[in-house]
């Protein structure tokens, strides 16, 4: 499943260095030739599925090497960011730490590679930029969980009350009494709350007369 960034930013135009966008002219195409980049930007927009993901407004750290080869520049590293989440099980709201390790081709525009594959197989330079955004959505959304846990062992919560197992405690429990018995129990019960039931009433007359 795809992760939901609130748009398709995989062949939009950027022309800025910033954010996940990153300036290569400096490699000048000459194969072997490297630079790192070291940068911390804070996100735009949610990255990540429905129940879990990159919230707005995080600061995401990125460690990455780009290098100069025949068809493009390689992108190798490691992004860091932190996630919120809604437990599946329990519904509570949780946080993480997640780490991406990335490795993308960005073609050249007039390179092989560029011509013989179709738009959505590979990612290009754009005026020797690299947007990287959508190549850590597309991370993002492998590296997630589609039914995320606040813990691994999360004991969700009671089918019965609804309260949290973890909560609750080991001991929690309701008796479910067989359907078979409920009227008689119910009869107790009735019987319980007027008083002496029918039968010794009956006993009680029979003494005193």
């Amino acid at each position: 499943m795809p992760a939901d960034s609130g748009s398709n930013p995989r062949h939009r135009r950027k022309t800025t260095d910033a954010g996940f966008v990153l300036d290569v002219r400096s490699l000048g195409r000459a194969p072997g030739s490297m630079k790192e980049v070291h940068r911390n930007l804070t996100t735009e927009a949610k990255i990540g599925l429905e129940m879990v993901g990159i919230p707005v407004g995080a600061q995401v750290e990125m460690d990455l090497v780009l290098q100069s080869v025949s068809e493009g520049v390689l992108v190798t590293g490691t992004v860091y960011a932190p996630i919120d989440g809604e437990c599946s099980r329990c519904l509570e709201p949780f946080t993480d730490e997640l780490e991406l390790q990335i490795t993308e081709l960005f073609a050249y525009p007039d390179s092989a590679t560029e011509q013989t594959t179709e738009e959505d197989e590979i990612h290009r330079l754009i005026d020797d930029m690299i947007d990287l955004e959508p190549v850590v959505i597309d991370a993002v959304g492998l590296e997630l969980p589609l039914q995320p846990l606040c813990q691994p062992d999360c004991a969700g919560l009671c089918p019965e009350c609804g309260v949290r197992m973890a909560i609750a405690g080991s001991g929690h429990g309701h008796e479910i009494l067989d359907p078979r018995w409920a009227k008689l129990a119910n009869l107790a019960v009735h019987n319980g709350a007027d008083g002496a039931a029918p039968n010794q009433s009956a006993d009680s007359d029979s003494e005193e007369n």
